[in-house]
Formats: C-alpha cells, sequence, structure tokens
C-alpha cells in the first residue's frame, strides 16, 4: 500500500515528520535513485528509499527511545544548530546521539529550561505537536512587576497573539520576590514564545520561564528530588502509556502529511 514519504521515514524511527520533510527539501531523500517531492507516496515494500546515499528500510526500524531532560539556558531544542549553539542532543551520551531519529518532541526557547521530551518514535511526535493534542504543560514563570488580579484573569481568558485568541489558561500567582513575582501557568496550546509574548503585552516581562511538567510527567522523581539540570532519564512505561492514551484520538493517515 502507498503511503506518503515522510510519514513512512517517521514511522521507521530517522527523523520526525517534520524533519523528514526538511530532508526531503534539501535534497537528501531519493527514491528508486530518483529524488523525492513532498507528497509523494511510496510502497515501502517495493520502493528502495535512501537517506544522504543510505538504503533504509522498515526491517532497520530502531528500538523506541523516550527521554525526558532538563534542558539548561542557552541549549537549542533541535538536533543541529547552523550558528555552532549546543543542541539537546549534546545532553545525551554518545551511544544515544547515535542512535536512529532521536530529536525533541516541540521546543523551548534556547533562554528557557526544563522538561523536554526526546523520542525516536515519529508518530508520538506528530501527535504531541498537533494542534489538536490536550496535554497541558505547566510552567514556573518569574515576571517583572506585580501583576494583579485583574490582570491575571484577562490572561486566564485567554489574549489575542496575531489576531487569534490563546485558549484559556491556568495562571496563578505563587510568589512576590523583591520587585518580581513567581506565577505558575498551565497551558494547553504551545505557540511560539505564547508565554513570553503574552507577558510582555501585559506589560510584564519574563525574566525566567521554567516547564516543570508535561502532563504527569515531571521533573520532579518520586523519591522527591528533582532531576538535574542538563540531566535525562528514561519514561517509565506507564509514562509512554499516559502519552498514548491522551493522543489516541488524534489520527495518523495520509491526510495529516
Amino acid at each position: 500500500m502507498e503511503v506518503r514519504l515522510q510519514k513512512i521515514i517517521s514511522q521507521w524511527g530517522i527523523a520526525s515528520r517534520r524533519q523528514a520533510e526538511e530532508m526531503i527539501k534539501l535534497k537528501r531523500v531519493r527514491v528508486n535513485g530518483l529524488l523525492a517531492h513532498l507528497g509523494q507516496k511510496v510502497d515501502p515494500k517495493k520502493d528502495t528509499i535512501t537517506v544522504d546515499g543510505k538504503t533504509v528500510s522498515g526491517k532497520e526500524r530502531p528500538v523506541l527511545i523516550y527521554l525526558l531532560i532538563n534542558k539548561p539556558p542557552g541549549v537549542v531544542s533541535t538536533c543541529y544548530d547552523p550558528q555552532g549553539r549546543p543542541t539537546v542532543l549534546d545532553l545525551l551520551p554518545k551511544e544515544l546521539q547515535s542512535s536512529q531519529g532521536i530529536h525533541p518532541v516541540g521546543r523551548l526557547d534556547a533562554d528557557s529550561t526544563g522538561a523536554l521530551i526526546l523520542t525516536n518514535d515519529g508518530d508520538l511526535t506528530f501527535k504531541l505537536t498537533h494542534p489538536r493534542h490536550n496535554i497541558p504543560k505547566t510552567y514556573r514563570v518569574l515576571v517583572k512587576g506585580h501583576p494583579p488580579e485583574k490582570t491575571l484573569q484577562i490572561w486566564r481568558k485567554g489574549v489575542f497573539l496575531d489576531n487569534r485568541k490563546t485558549r484559556e489558561a491556568r495562571v496563578n500567582l505563587i510568589e512576590k520576590i523583591t520587585g518580581n513575582s513567581c506565577l505558575e501557568i498551565i497551558l494547553k496550546e504551545g505557540r511560539n514564545r505564547q508565554i513570553r509574548r503574552i507577558a510582555q503585552k501585559l506589560g510584564y516581562p519574563v525574566i525566567q520561564l521554567h516547564r516543570t511538567a508535561i502532563g504527569n510527567i515531571q521533573l520532579q522523581l518520586p523519591n522527591n528530588k528533582y532531576l538535574s539540570e542538563g540531566s535525562f532519564r528514561y519514561l517509565t512505561d506507564r509514562e509512554v502509556l499516559y502519552l498514548q492514551e491522551q493522543l489516541q484520538e488524534i489520527p495518523i493517515n495520509d491526510s495529516d502529511g
């Protein structure tokens, strides 16, 4: 059966779908010796697919890996950075860096810190970055000044960014710290620099932004210790099952790209 090429590349654990699309655009992928194009459909049982000149197949699909890292500041949430900045893959041991297709799911700004999932499960990545997913993400945010309750209420109800209102959010004051305020913010969407842009728009710019949890997957460990900055751990079977259950209604089909 024919399916879209980027879906095959993703399912085989070579890259996420978006990364696969970029690889195709950069002419790194060939089908039966010919340069591939976006939207192309292939039959993995009949067609020969090569990436960077290397033939790949579903038989080579690696064991699926699911990791949680505590991203430090100054590290970018990509597999490669043309500016030469350290990436989240640099935080992993060499044997994982060389594992086929491990990539970050979504991203945190270079200056932001905290919880970030890495995996080579392309279907999970597609669903976790799909706008229909409703897995909450929890942040501790230090902002300049002391936003009053009426401002926090505006934030909770949604703020217009790029002519489109954000979803409702949970925004609570944790404590006031010498001219600044620490907020806990829980979102069910992740537009580009969303928290920073809203805070700036409301007049209380972000000083520090730290993601503490993705759904029930937390940086805090069962023994009440905290996953240290720059460290990683494997997700438990229960955590992987949680993600799969939360995302099961998001379809994976050719119409998704």
